[in-house]
């Protein structure tokens, strides 16, 4: 605005006179009161207000009145209306009243003086009574406009510091009371399942970076919370059950039954975090386990984050990766977790499953993934040894005969090996089928 505006403003701002005042001050209380009635009988959201909320929204209508009978009893006086007309309300009425029922509260207001206007007005200073409304009015809505405008951006500045709370209280493992509650205010809900989500951040903004990604989050999740600590973003994605392709990789980490329950119920985390990658910095993106709850967020956040520690010693990881993908690298850097993983969901179901099937995973990984070679050692059919690692596979997820799941199983079979103690002696030739039983008949010629 030019700096003359104002006067050039109050220039085309005809000056009342002394009776134009005193008529419009006199029927304040006439006009204050026909608002009110005006109001129940124009506005149905009013009548189903609360009686405190109906009590504030009364008062702004008559503090509207007596501000534009002060505003045009001075005209030298500045169109600043926002302490008058809505300084008198506390700020939570703006959670009950919407900005569009606040412009009708006004319009609501206009109309009455309107409606007096014969009434208030000196004989033939109608037209100038309502000129007067119309500019105050456009000014009381201009004024609610910005009033709305900071409510919602102070209420998007708290929001963002209850979300960077409940995003390090979960990363820390401490989820109480408190965080439900803030987690309550924020709206989150009761997806079917939990994951989170580690990476670097991107350039730019803090503000800008967040806003992107909790934008992209809440488009491919039910429920999202982003949180920037130093150079690491931390998502929490709350996620429906929906059935996940590929081999099952076992249960989270955590152990517990909750846990193992949402087995069944699995969510495909590569698919659900695909788009989310490309928003990070550059680097590996790493997804921790699914778990049934925030509650329980701490062990996929605590997995997560000894994947993208460990994910560096896997190059061509893809991007995303699953934090259950990474258990040979978090081993080796000392995650105990990981370790209790392989064992549970990969060295005990293949042990479990009988039939020499560990042995024969063993042997085939010994002898460079040689189906021929394997064969020799164990006395039985090279088509004996495919079969046996189907079954291993169905037993754990993971297939001998892939590289990488090959690193898994090996990791696996040698964590196993250490938890178990002493291994007996090796028995060498036909001593080995029995051991391990004899082939089923009808594999041997498959």
């Amino acid at each position: 605005m030019t700096e003359g505006a104002p006067e050039r403003r109050r220039a085309r701002r005809a000056e009342p006179s002394a009776d134009d005042v005193a008529r419009l001050r006199a029927a304040t209380g006439l006009l204050s009161t026909a608002a009110l009635r005006h109001l129940d009988e124009a506005l149905p959201w009013y009548g189903s207000m609360s009686a405190e909320d109906r009590s504030w929204v009364g008062l702004v209508a008559q503090a509207g009145i007596g501000a534009f009978t002060a505003w045009y009893s001075d005209p030298e006086a500045p169109l600043a209306v926002t302490a008058d007309v809505f300084g008198s309300a506390p700020r939570e009425l703006t959670r009950a009243v919407t900005l569009a029922q606040t412009l009708e509260l006004v319009r609501a207001a206009v109309d009455v003086v309107e409606d007096h206007v014969d009434e208030v007005a000196a004989p033939g200073r109608e037209q100038h009574l309502r000129e007067a409304v119309l500019r105050y009015s456009r000014e009381v809505a201009f004024a609610a406009a910005r009033l709305y405008a900071g409510a919602a951006e102070a209420r998007g500045a708290w929001d963002a510091r209850l979300e960077a709370l409940v995003v390090d209280a979960v990363v820390r493992g401490d989820v109480d009371d408190g965080v439900r509650s803030r987690l309550s205010a924020l709206g989150w809900g009761r997806p079917a399942v939990v994951t989170v989500v580690v990476g670097s951040a991107p350039a730019g903004s803090p503000e800008d970076v967040i806003a992107r990604l909790r934008r992209a989050a809440r488009a491919s999740a039910d429920d999202a919370l982003v949180g920037l600590q130093g150079e690491r973003l931390v998502v929490l994605l709350g996620l429906s059950s929906r059935p996940r392709r590929g081999p099952d990789r076992g249960t989270p980490e955590d152990g517990s039954a909750a846990a193992r329950s949402t087995a069944a119920g699995r969510v495909d985390l590569r698919a659900a975090t695909t788009a989310l990658a490309r928003l990070f910095g550059p680097g590996p993106v790493v997804v921790g386990p699914a778990v049934p709850d925030l509650a329980a967020a701490g062990a996929s956040t605590r997995a997560a984050l000894s994947g993208l520690a460990s994910a560096r010693a896997w190059p061509s990881a893809p991007r995303p990766v699953l934090a259950d993908e990474l258990w040979p690298e978090r081993v080796l850097s000392g995650d105990v977790r990981a370790r209790r993983a392989l064992l549970d969901v990969v060295y005990r179901p293949l042990v479990a499953a009988g039939g020499a099937l560990a042995q024969t995973v063993t042997t085939y990984l010994e002898q460079g993934r040689s189906l021929e070679a394997t064969a020799r050692l164990l006395f039985v059919h090279p088509n004996t040894v495919r079969y046996r690692l189907r079954k291993a596979a169905d037993a754990t997820g993971w297939d001998a005969t892939s590289p990488r799941d090959a690193l898994v199983l090996q990791v696996a079979l040698v964590v196993g090996a250490l938890a178990d103690g002493p291994a007996a002696p090796r028995p060498t030739g036909a001593g080995v089928e029995a051991a391990g039983g004899p082939a089923p008949p009808s594999d041997a010629a498959s």
